[in-house]
């Protein structure tokens, strides 16, 4: 069997989004012909724990670690953070910036390029070059953010001349947050030519969605290869019913950051709590994970307090659970300008669970193509107020009606191990 190296810095026990997509790659690579072996931190700064992940780790599973040093614990002494708070590295804004967060954000901007984990490459090139040498190695995966993995495995790539995979699970300067990074001229050409080192070097270029790809082929003038995120259908195999909510529960999972809490969503349903005291008392919102401090003050600004509840990190085998039993799955899109292409992971965790999905976004965008195809949910533009109110509507009388399951036509085409037997396909084309 063909051996791999996987680079990431996300992996379990680590929770959080960035750890799916290369454990489920990982989980299913060996059934597609390839070995992988996973290089990782041993002491990384991840938002969140999650051992119920450790489930999808086979035991047989080499995974190499080496320590990391990363600023972190200079940053939360600077901003009088304390030790143990966990770092967002997304910009993710819990309070107001004050000058000590905006310095360091200015700090990390123009001097951790491309991002705070730039100590671990040089180091890591230097011991992985002698793994690959000493063992048999027949390519490289490198996965991110944080870009840093992409130029460890260039850095591979031209020591080694070993055939690299890059991928893509966000854009690298255009992402969302880039322009929030308060670059300076230097440092953006320096992130632009190293993104362009890294997407003209690899062999192989991977990205998540059909826009963001497009964008990717404009900047390296190369084909770009699409494998979309998904679900693993293992994850949603219960062996227990779940009933649904009595409630009309509309549920949020992930993180809910400023970007994606839209006003919009909060008036209409303040108008048809206002409009209607049956829905009123039926409402009920629910928050799982990282939240930004903007949705507690629209909850307080259109009176939603007794509607909405809000909860912290919960693990992911528990969180399929609460996707169950939900009346409908919020979707809400960032209003950026790279938003025709954002199509976070969890659309498709909603796709597997057959729930009806209430999204916010760009109507021609790639999400809302997903949704359309599989036609499992209504999407309405970020100032449409009444497209929205109008969207909730027919869900909830779907509920009230008890008609509100759907069918999910077409998701298998989104099932982790499809996608995983894409990348091999890939990885076989470039022995």
């Amino acid at each position: 069997m063909k051996k791999v190296l996987v680079i990431s810095y996300y992996w379990p026990p680590a929770g959080g989004s960035g750890v799916q997509r290369p454990l489920k790659f990982v989980k299913y690579l060996p059934e597609m012909g390839w070995e992988p072996i996973v290089y990782t931190p041993s002491n990384g700064e991840v938002p969140d724990k999650d051992l119920s992940l450790m489930k999808d780790v086979s035991p047989n599973l080499q995974v190499i670690t080496q320590p990391i040093f990363e600023p972190y614990t200079l940053y939360k002494l600077f901003t009088g953070k304390s030790l143990k708070e966990k770092i967002n590295p997304n910009f993710f804004t819990q309070k107001k910036e004050g000058f000590k967060d905006k310095a360091a954000i200015w700090i990390r901007s123009n001097f951790f390029i491309p991002d705070a984990r730039m100590w671990w490459i040089k180091p890591s090139i230097t011991y992985l070059e002698k793994y690959i040498r000493e063992n048999k190695i027949d390519a490289i995966i490198s996965t991110g953010p944080p870009h840093s993995m992409h130029l460890i495995a260039l850095g591979l790539k031209k020591k080694l001349h070993i055939p690299w995979l890059a991928d893509f699970r966000d854009p690298w300067t255009n992402i969302d947050f880039f322009k929030e990074l308060t670059l300076t001229s230097w440092a953006e050409k320096k992130h632009k030519s190293l993104e362009k080192e890294v997407l003209t070097t690899a062999d192989k270029v991977v990205c998540v969605g059909k826009t963001w790809g497009e964008e990717l082929e404009i900047l390296c003038n190369r084909k770009v290869d699409i494998i979309n995120n998904g679900f693993d259908p293992d994850d949603f195999d219960l062996k227990e019913a779940i009933p649904l909510d009595a409630k009309f529960s509309i549920v949020h999972l992930g993180m809910f950051s400023k970007g994606r809490n839209h006003e919009v969503f909060w008036k209409a349903l303040a108008e048809l709590c206002a409009e209607d005291e049956v829905f009123k008392n039926d409402l009920q919102l629910k928050f799982y994970g990282k939240l930004d401090v903007s949705a507690k003050e629209y909850m307080l600004k259109y009176q939603l307090e007794a509607q909405t509840h809000f909860f912290e990190y919960v693990p992911h085998n528990e969180i399929v659970k609460v996707q169950f039993s939900s009346r409908v799955l919020y979707l809400s899109v960032n209003n950026t300008p790279n938003v025709k292409g954002i199509m976070t992971g969890k659309i498709f965790e909603y796709l597997a669970v057959k729930r009806p999905i209430l999204c916010i976004g760009l109507e021609e965008g790639d999400a809302a193509e997903v949704l359309k195809n599989t036609g499992v949910g209504l999407i309405s533009g970020f100032e449409d107020l009444e497209k929205l109110k109008a969207n909730i509507r027919i869900l909830y009388q779907q509920y009230k009606k008890g008609e509100d399951q759907v069918s999910g036509a077409q998701i298998e085409q989104y099932s982790r191990k499809t996608q995983t037997a894409q990348l091999a396909k890939l990885l076989n084309n470039i022995q």
